[in-house]
């Protein structure tokens, strides 16, 4: 006999009519689309918020919108998300053959469920999905992006992400897409909640499984099982959107975070942590910091408190100025040691002002300056035997290195792949900054990588 799954989030979560949930589904697709800049690889996985749709649906859109160009790669996706309701022991999966949604029907992959019921820790429990919204809020976007699916729900209760990766061997291949439900930090005030949610991005990005805590991800189970498939399978995460209820349609004293995260077979992407605003403000501190510095002749040092708690960590970065396209000063730091705030405000006064190739800015010269802001990974060593295996391994477009021999030291950005692409003549050059010989080698040459987060004016 077939079973229906009726939704147990219509009103609340999104629109019960057809016509209304299809509007608001388009609307926030349309934006993401205008704000997120879309890679051409086929996504693996997404990690996407499960809210109310006028809080959270912006946010979960800036991941859908990834999946718009691939709608017929896949004709499965497993759900998962943690359970609000009931206790589960392991994983729980629903009985019905079909989800309902006001967008229609949505057939379960009964078949995977029967295979999955072998598992010791994943079982039926029709309770657990009785009155979940944490699967049910995506599938309505699933209906709009993809073409035919069968839907593999699972609730994640009392499991570890071990357990959960155990359950994603054995269903991801080619054609299946897993989409991990979870929201971030709850009910902080807005800037503490920005800071915990950045830390926790960065966890994510970075595979780093044991700092996700309950607290600061609801799904944080389901999410440290992806990330295991995720390294084992050489897959990147990416995060895509980063914002809480504050930034879409509620007050700011208690909020919840939200974020969106692309996983691709791609290495090459790189993490995004700052929202649009966080960017416009770096750039503006760094007009600040050299129209400050022409009118008093010294570095005037913002105050930290005054920003959000985003731009208060202790980050390294680099700031570029250009006019008329052309360099005109660079410098930066390459270990955090201050707030992003006074590091951006430093490197912009040093690269106007101290940068030995070019003489310091003149007031003239302040209203035709391009400002680009690089802020920097921790940088990680990378130990190569030869030069061929320097040039074999590092990677074109994505990799900042430095070089260290002896008291020397250099470092190129990976923004420089763009007037450098030669790998050989980016390393020569590298050894040419810290005053060694192009050809130059030795076995005490040390070498680091890094990546960095860029933007600058007009992006």
């Amino acid at each position: 006999m077939t079973t229906v799954r009726a939704p147990a989030v219509a009103g609340r979560f999104y629109p019960g009519e057809a016509s209304e949930l299809r509007e608001a589904i388009a609307g926030y697709l349309e934006v993401a689309r205008s704000t997120v800049a879309y890679e051409v690889t086929c996504p693996r996985a997404l990690i996407v918020p499960h809210a109310g749709y006028v809080y959270s649906g912006p946010v979960a859109a800036s991941g859908y919108a990834f999946l718009e160009s691939f709608s017929d790669q896949f004709d499965r996706v497993v759900l998962l998300g943690p359970c609000h309701h009931v206790p589960v022991d392991g994983l729980a999966y629903c009985e019905a053959d079909l989800f309902e949604t006001p967008l229609g029907m949505v057939p379960v992959d009964v078949d995977a469920l029967a295979g999955l019921s072998r598992t010791a820790f994943v079982g039926p429990l029709d309770a657990a999905h009785a009155r979940e919204h944490s699967l049910e809020v995506h599938l309505p976007f699933l209906q709009t992006v993809l073409d035919e699916f069968r839907v593999v729900p699972l609730v994640v209760g009392n499991a570890s992400a071990e357990q959960v990766a155990t359950v994603l061997r054995t269903l991801a291949d080619e054609r299946t897409l897993i989409v991990v439900s979870s929201d971030l930090s709850h009910y902080e005030e807005y800037d503490r909640a920005r800071g915990i949610d950045v830390a926790t991005a960065e966890a994510i990005v970075h595979g780093r499984i044991d700092e996700l805590r309950g607290d600061r991800a609801c799904g944080f189970v389901p999410i440290g099982g992806l990330l295991e498939l995720s390294r084992e399978r050489g897959w990147a995460v990416q995060c895509v959107d980063l914002r809480n209820s504050g930034d879409t349609a509620g007050p700011r004293d208690r909020v919840v975070g939200y974020g969106s995260f692309v996983v691709t077979e791609s290495d090459d992407v790189e993490p995004a942590v700052y929202g649009p605003e966080d960017r416009r403000t770096l750039l503006d501190v760094a007009r600040w910091a050299i129209r400050t510095g022409l009118e008093s002749g010294t570095l005037v040092t913002p105050e930290p408190s005054l920003y959000p708690r985003v731009l208060q960590q202790t980050r390294a970065s680099f700031v570029t100025l250009r006019i008329a396209g052309k360099l005109r000063g660079c410098m930066g730091t390459l270990e955090a040691s201050r707030p992003l705030v006074e590091d951006v405000a430093g490197d912009a006064y040093s690269a106007a002002f101290r940068d030995p190739r070019f003489g310091p800015l003149t007031a003239d010269e302040y209203d035709a300056l391009q400002y680009h802001v690089s802020v920097l990974s921790e940088p990680t060593p990378f130990p190569v035997e030869s030069e061929a295996e320097l040039l074999e391994r590092v990677r074109p477009g994505v990799d900042g290195l430095i070089v260290v021999e002896g008291g020397r030291r250099g470092t190129l950005l990976p923004s420089v792949w763009e007037t450098l692409p030669d790998v050989r003549e980016f390393v020569g050059t590298l050894k040419q900054k810290a005053g060694l010989p192009a050809e130059y080698w030795s076995d005490s040459l040390r070498f680091l990588r890094y990546k960095t987060e860029d933007w600058g004016d007009g992006d």
